[in-house]
């Protein structure tokens, strides 16, 4: 496949960012929905009255008020479904085209991460698939002043965390060692998963090299 001009290129990268933001999107209102009915469903849409669209339907259609557990798990699945189907579709396009590899191989990365379950935080995702270690380090530095001031609960931190300092390793960024043994000592057993079919790649070159093969990794 020959490689596409940059005008080309740049509008398929926001094409693909647009799609990913979209099930990302999903995800989130997924989780807050849970979040709502497993905690005071009158509390948290106090500031969204339930006659309004927002108060009271999210991106699936359903009530935040009918969603149970059977449901969440369901449209969860079936939203992981569509990543797959994304993930497939970007491998194709990319395949051959060294440009669109550079371009969105890290988001390729960060959509594997996410349908391993290794990545459970959308905003997360979001940053690692748009290689913005940035703002992932701006995120930590919000999370580690929420948790001392018990805004953020200490599993909800550690797990994010880990995300977090997984997706910078992944895209280059150098690590303190206080980081590397945090991801030591809290590792989960898909994040080890997903970092031992990954660990061989070493740096974002050898990423992007994987995602132009076109060879579907099983995570």
């Amino acid at each position: 496949m020959a490689s596409r001009g940059k005008s080309e290129t740049s509008k398929l990268k926001q094409n693909m960012e647009e799609q990913l933001d979209r099930l990302m999107q999903q995800l989130q209102d997924l989780e807050e929905c849970r979040c709502t009915v497993n905690k005071s469903i009158n509390s948290a849409l106090s500031h969204f009255p339930l006659s309004s669209p927002i108060g009271s339907h999210n991106f699936f259609g359903f009530s935040r008020e009918e969603l149970d557990e059977e449901e969440y798990e369901e449209t969860k699945k079936e939203t992981l479904e569509q990543l797959e189907e994304f993930n497939d579709s970007l491998k194709k396009i990319m395949t051959g085209d060294m440009t669109l590899v550079d371009e969105l191989g890290g988001m390729q990365l960060a959509i594997q991460a996410a349908i391993s379950q290794a990545f459970k935080t959308p905003e997360v995702i979001r940053l690692f698939a748009k290689k913005q270690p940035g703002q992932l380090r701006t995120r930590l530095a919000e999370m580690d002043r929420d948790v001392m001031v018990g805004k953020m609960s200490r599993a909800v931190h550690t797990q994010q965390k880990m995300e977090i300092l997984t997706a910078l390793r992944k895209l280059g960024e150098k690590l303190t060692p206080e980081d590397e043994t945090f991801l030591a000592e809290n590792a989960t057993a898909t994040l080890s998963q997903f970092e031992k079919v990954t660990a061989n790649l070493g740096s974002e070159d050898k990423i992007m090299a994987l995602a132009s093969s076109g060879v579907k990794t099983k995570l």
